[in-house]
């Protein structure tokens, strides 16, 4: 019925209510009777409000930090909301339950005081404070652990651009890539050699800027459109009146940066993915929405593949921005298209992410 983790929590807890419970008994009761003396109305009412105020504070405190977490990192203002949200339970809370035991209900109950009012505003405050207290060392505990994730997270996606780097290398430089690249050269030869020549060209260019490229993680969009565009004239050549490629940016595009590779990857993973011929081409539109992101967006006829896709050119593009950025890449399909949004990451803020883990 109940988890490992759940009980293990709830015994982590009633051991530190006990604890606390213990030590406000010594702190305040001076006469060892009165310190020992725990089967008492008095006492034990305490003893199950303590229980209570610690169980709930800590377990509304968990959620919502839990609840701010899924919507991003946990932060100064986030965390003093949480912290207001809170004690915004615990104070009426306890505030109900002092008044009708110290007041309405202090005969039935048993509680043993010579000041009700006194009382009731001390154990406020000491509710309040250590109220206070279970919140800043939860928020302070899922902080470090936050740290902690992001430290792990940045070392993994380290690794996972290296591997990215040189996977994109070797899949642009792979003998497939190449001798599809040289069957068009050598058919072109034969049909058109200024084509021809134009296409070596471009190949040579493409290589080029792998090649100058293969240690930089993020290369400015008027780069990266700069090789697209010689990728694109390599894929309508080999392809001809099957593929359509367009491109309209009218952002400034040496201001913006992205991931190297990420528009040749999702144009791949289009031609990949999709069937297409002369009479039903494949057309691919790469454009931007305003100043914050680009679409690459591919009219749909899914292609059967042997093998069970893992989306892994998706998936590594996702990882190499949540590097630099909280903006998603956004994937969307429905019946007639599909779409990825990649945003544009400005030049300021990449160079100063890029100097920082360097």
């Amino acid at each position: 019925m109940f988890s490992k983790k759940a009980i293990r929590k709830f015994l982590f807890r009633w051991m530190v209510v006990n604890v606390v419970f213990i030590l406000i008994k010594v702190t305040v009761e001076h006469e060892e009777a009165e310190i020992y003396s725990f089967f008492t109305p008095t006492s034990i009412f305490y003893y199950l409000t303590a229980m209570l105020f610690f169980m709930v504070t800590w377990e509304y405190n968990d959620r919502l930090i839990h609840k701010e977490r899924k919507r991003g990192d946990l932060t100064l203002k986030n965390s003093m909301l949480i912290f207001a949200k809170t004690m915004g339970l615990l104070i009426p809370l306890s505030a109900s339950i002092y008044y009708l035991a110290l007041f309405p209900f202090k005969e039935e109950i048993g509680i043993i005081c010579e000041d009700s009012a006194m009382e009731f505003w001390g154990n406020m405050i000491r509710a309040s404070l250590l109220g206070s207290t279970v919140i800043f060392i939860n928020l302070f505990y899922f902080s470090m652990k936050q740290r902690e994730e992001m430290e792990k997270q940045m070392e993994d996606l380290k690794r996972e651009m290296m591997a990215s780097k040189y996977t994109s290398l070797k899949n642009q430089i792979s003998p497939h890539f190449l001798f599809n690249s040289l069957n068009t050269l050598t058919s072109l030869m034969y049909e058109d050699r200024d084509l021809a020549s134009d296409f070596v060209t471009r190949l040579a260019s493409s290589y080029r800027y792998i090649l100058d490229n293969r240690e930089q993680d993020l290369v400015s969009l008027q780069k990266e459109l700069n090789f697209l565009d010689a990728f694109v004239f390599m894929m309508n050549v080999r392809h001809k009146d099957a593929v359509s490629i367009k491109i309209n940016i009218t952002v400034p595009e040496e201001d913006y940066w992205i991931p190297t590779l990420s528009l040749q990857m999702l144009v791949e993973n289009s031609l990949k993915h999709n069937y297409y011929s002369k009479e039903k081409p494949l057309e691919i539109q790469i454009s931007n929405i305003g100043e914050d992101a680009l679409v690459v967006r591919n009219n749909l006829r899914k292609r059967e593949l042997k093998e069970q896709t893992t989306q892994l050119g998706l998936n590594n593009i996702k990882r190499r921005y949540s590097y630099y950025t909280n903006k998603q890449v956004l994937v969307r399909e429905e019946t007639d298209f599909f779409e990825v949004i990649i945003p544009l990451l400005d030049k300021a803020n990449s160079e100063t992410n890029l100097i920082s883990i360097s």
